[in-house]
Protein backbone atom coordinates (compact mmCIF):
# COMPACT_ATOMS: atom_id res chain seq x y z
CA UNK A 1 0.00 0.00 0.00
CA UNK A 2 2.93 2.33 1.04
CA UNK A 3 4.25 1.71 -2.63
CA UNK A 4 1.32 2.46 -4.04
CA UNK A 5 0.59 5.84 -2.93
CA UNK A 6 4.29 6.91 -3.03
CA UNK A 7 3.70 5.99 -6.98
CA UNK A 8 1.06 8.02 -7.16
CA UNK A 9 2.83 10.45 -5.11
CA UNK A 10 5.16 10.69 -7.81
CA UNK A 11 3.68 10.05 -10.71
CA UNK A 12 2.08 13.73 -9.26
CA UNK A 13 5.63 15.27 -10.21
CA UNK A 14 7.67 13.59 -12.81
CA UNK A 15 10.75 15.42 -12.20
CA UNK A 16 10.95 14.03 -8.02
CA UNK A 17 10.89 10.38 -10.06
CA UNK A 18 14.61 11.66 -11.61
CA UNK A 19 15.79 13.39 -9.02
CA UNK A 20 15.22 10.06 -7.49
CA UNK A 21 16.61 8.43 -10.19
CA UNK A 22 20.11 10.28 -9.86
CA UNK A 23 20.24 10.19 -5.76
CA UNK A 24 20.16 6.18 -6.52
CA UNK A 25 23.01 6.31 -9.38
CA UNK A 26 24.78 8.57 -6.55
CA UNK A 27 24.91 5.49 -3.74
CA UNK A 28 25.74 3.28 -6.79
CA UNK A 29 28.71 5.16 -8.19
CA UNK A 30 29.94 4.61 -4.41
CA UNK A 31 30.05 0.99 -5.14
CA UNK A 32 33.85 0.07 -6.53
CA UNK A 33 32.73 -2.78 -9.05
CA UNK A 34 29.48 -0.33 -10.03
CA UNK A 35 31.55 2.54 -10.79
CA UNK A 36 33.68 0.47 -12.94
CA UNK A 37 31.71 -1.51 -14.96
CA UNK A 38 29.67 1.19 -15.59
CA UNK A 39 32.67 3.58 -16.95
CA UNK A 40 33.58 0.52 -19.20
CA UNK A 41 30.47 0.45 -20.49
CA UNK A 42 30.02 3.81 -21.11
CA UNK A 43 33.49 4.09 -22.93
CA UNK A 44 32.54 1.03 -24.82
CA UNK A 45 29.92 2.52 -26.18
CA UNK A 46 31.23 6.27 -26.83
CA UNK A 47 33.73 4.75 -28.99
CA UNK A 48 31.61 3.14 -31.55
CA UNK A 49 30.56 7.02 -32.07
CA UNK A 50 33.69 8.91 -31.38
CA UNK A 51 37.43 6.79 -30.68
CA UNK A 52 39.08 10.34 -30.10
CA UNK A 53 36.16 11.08 -27.20
CA UNK A 54 36.82 7.36 -25.83
CA UNK A 55 40.58 7.63 -25.69
CA UNK A 56 40.15 11.09 -23.49
CA UNK A 57 37.67 8.87 -21.23
CA UNK A 58 39.85 6.10 -20.21
CA UNK A 59 41.67 6.30 -16.64
CA UNK A 60 45.14 7.43 -16.49
CA UNK A 61 47.84 4.54 -15.99
CA UNK A 62 48.51 3.48 -12.34
CA UNK A 63 51.76 4.59 -11.36
CA UNK A 64 54.22 1.39 -11.19
CA UNK A 65 56.63 1.74 -8.36
CA UNK A 66 59.56 -0.48 -8.54
CA UNK A 67 58.46 -2.56 -11.12
CA UNK A 68 54.81 -3.48 -9.22
CA UNK A 69 51.26 -1.27 -9.86
CA UNK A 70 50.56 1.30 -7.06
CA UNK A 71 48.52 -0.31 -4.26
CA UNK A 72 46.39 2.34 -3.75
CA UNK A 73 44.37 2.53 -7.11
CA UNK A 74 41.92 4.99 -7.61
CA UNK A 75 38.37 4.70 -8.95
CA UNK A 76 37.60 6.01 -12.27
CA UNK A 77 34.06 6.85 -13.48
CA UNK A 78 34.63 8.02 -17.90
CA UNK A 79 38.31 9.39 -16.87
CA UNK A 80 37.27 11.69 -13.99
CA UNK A 81 38.46 10.54 -10.19
CA UNK A 82 35.28 8.62 -8.67
CA UNK A 83 34.70 11.91 -6.21
CA UNK A 84 34.33 14.46 -8.95
CA UNK A 85 31.56 12.35 -10.78
CA UNK A 86 29.90 11.53 -7.50
CA UNK A 87 30.02 15.52 -6.30
CA UNK A 88 28.63 16.40 -9.31
CA UNK A 89 25.77 13.60 -9.68
CA UNK A 90 25.05 14.82 -5.88
CA UNK A 91 24.86 18.27 -6.94
CA UNK A 92 22.64 17.62 -9.56
CA UNK A 93 20.37 15.31 -7.37
CA UNK A 94 20.24 18.20 -4.73
CA UNK A 95 18.87 20.90 -7.49
CA UNK A 96 16.54 18.16 -8.89
CA UNK A 97 15.25 17.61 -5.71
CA UNK A 98 14.87 20.77 -4.66
CA UNK A 99 13.30 22.21 -8.06
CA UNK A 100 10.68 19.14 -7.80
CA UNK A 101 9.78 19.86 -4.30
CA UNK A 102 10.23 15.73 -4.35
CA UNK A 103 11.04 16.07 -0.66
CA UNK A 104 7.68 17.38 0.13
CA UNK A 105 5.87 15.11 -2.31
CA UNK A 106 7.96 11.93 -0.66
CA UNK A 107 6.98 13.13 3.13
CA UNK A 108 3.46 13.32 2.13
CA UNK A 109 3.39 10.45 0.44
CA UNK A 110 4.99 8.12 3.47
CA UNK A 111 2.71 9.88 5.84
CA UNK A 112 -0.55 8.78 3.83
CA UNK A 113 1.02 4.96 3.25
CA UNK A 114 1.81 4.92 7.12
CA UNK A 115 -1.52 6.64 8.04
CA UNK A 116 -3.57 4.38 5.34
CA UNK A 117 -1.40 0.93 6.73
CA UNK A 118 -2.09 1.60 10.23
CA UNK A 119 -6.14 2.40 9.58
CA UNK A 120 -6.31 -0.66 7.82
CA UNK A 121 -4.50 -2.70 10.25
CA UNK A 122 -6.69 -1.27 13.06
CA UNK A 123 -9.59 -2.33 11.35
CA UNK A 124 -9.15 -4.99 9.95
CA UNK A 125 -10.53 -8.47 11.79
CA UNK A 126 -8.66 -11.44 11.93
CA UNK A 127 -9.22 -14.55 9.76
CA UNK A 128 -10.98 -17.69 11.46
CA UNK A 129 -7.77 -19.59 11.47
CA UNK A 130 -6.01 -16.89 13.77
CA UNK A 131 -9.37 -17.22 15.70
CA UNK A 132 -9.20 -20.94 16.57
CA UNK A 133 -5.68 -20.72 17.18
CA UNK A 134 -6.38 -18.22 19.68
CA UNK A 135 -9.15 -20.02 21.64
CA UNK A 136 -6.78 -23.18 21.33
CA UNK A 137 -4.34 -20.98 23.41
CA UNK A 138 -6.50 -19.71 25.85
CA UNK A 139 -8.74 -23.36 26.27
CA UNK A 140 -4.94 -24.79 26.75
CA UNK A 141 -4.05 -22.54 29.13
CA UNK A 142 -7.05 -22.97 31.45
CA UNK A 143 -6.71 -26.69 31.32
CA UNK A 144 -3.14 -26.49 32.77
CA UNK A 145 -3.85 -24.13 35.43
CA UNK A 146 -6.91 -26.57 36.45
CA UNK A 147 -6.10 -29.24 39.33
CA UNK A 148 -8.30 -32.53 39.42
CA UNK A 149 -8.72 -33.62 42.86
Amino acid sequence: MIVLILGLGFLRRPLSIVAALSTALCFAFLNDSFAGTFSEKVTRTVRQFSPHLAAKMRPPFTPVIRGRRSAKRSIYICGQPRSAFVAAASLVSFFLWYVSCGLLTLSWALAIGLLATIIHASSRTPNLKARLNTFREEFRHVWRNHNVL
